[in-house]
């Protein structure tokens, strides 16, 4: 029923007059137009009779233009530059950052294993249910699988670094 409303709401903000029609098996229909006498003009409050006029865009203030009269993006002289030396030690830095997180994760993928026991992890004293050791199960194939895909992407990040 909300939901009848809300699309009435938007129906009228949209056209402005929206009738309910009845048939003879007394089914309403929501319309714009008037189809037989049996219609009725609703009355929605904050409804709109007329379309909203169209304004020109705010301006931004202090907004610097996307793209140069060329038609080439606008580059800023001010903009920090870093010397080749500097940028080396920002990604030796990465790389060091990269490894040890990529280290980090090998270590929980292999513990996952190890608890996962080939899909046969040992059950604990709380899954008296099959179910909820399946659950289980199911969740360490999942976290497995997600520790996979996060030492494939940290390999790939690493050997992406200059």
């Amino acid at each position: 029923m909300a939901l009848a409303a809300a699309l009435l709401g938007a129906a009228a903000q949209a056209h402005g007059q929206l009738y309910v029609c009845s048939d003879a098996q007394g089914h309403k229909t929501y319309t714009d137009k008037r189809e037989n006498a049996a219609c009725k003009l609703l009355d929605l409050p904050g409804a709109m009779t007329e379309p909203p006029r169209r304004t020109a865009p705010l301006a931004v203030p202090n907004a610097r233009p996307a793209a140069q009269a060329g038609g080439t993006p606008a580059t800023s002289a001010a903009f920090p530059r870093v010397d080749n030396a500097e940028q080396r030690a920002r990604d030796l830095d990465r790389r060091q950052i990269l490894q040890d997180e990529l280290r980090s994760e090998e270590q929980k993928l292999a513990a996952q294993r190890q608890e996962f026991n080939e899909g046969q992890p040992e059950r604990q004293g709380n899954e008296r249910n099959y179910a909820t050791y399946q659950a289980r199960v199911a969740q360490l194939k999942d976290n497995i699988g997600r520790t996979q895909q996060n030492v494939e992407a940290l390999k790939r990040e690493i050997a992406n670094i200059r």
